[in-house]
């Protein structure tokens, strides 16, 4: 199975946190289902062009968040979600990148109007 996993080499998120975000993202949208297999680490690792141990840990996170299951021998398989934890991590990870936006913001001495009407402006642009 290939992932839709895009890297940006030029950003100055981790690697690890670029595929781990959005391999949450997936997940936690439905667009992954229970049960989905997963390349294996060294496969999926090819395709980003990162290191086994880079896709290692992203596994090992989500595992650890139970999004996640290994199976010795057999791979690593989306885990079963109930719908309530399946909104408690789609919430969480929308919550992760504004706050984000918001760091980045104060970074660069956005006011928090100016803040207000760039995330007013970014969700007239992707709901219209």
């Amino acid at each position: 199975m290939r992932l839709p996993i895009q890297i940006n080499e030029q950003s100055a998120e981790p690697l690890y946190h670029q595929i781990e975000v959005q391999l949450r993202a997936l997940i936690v949208s439905g667009q992954l289902i229970e049960g989905t297999m997963l390349p294996s680490i060294r496969e999926l690792a090819q395709t980003v062009k990162c290191s086994v141990i880079t896709v290692k840990r992203v596994y090992n996170d989500l595992e650890a968040e139970g999004l996640l299951r290994t199976r010795q021998g057999t791979g690593t398989y989306v885990a079963q979600l109930g719908e309530q934890e399946r909104d408690r991590n789609r919430l969480s990870a929308v919550v992760e990148a504004l706050e984000q936006a918001v760091i980045a913001g104060k970074r660069v001495q956005c006011t928090e109007d100016e803040l207000e009407k760039l995330f007013k402006e970014a969700m007239n642009k992707h709901f219209d």
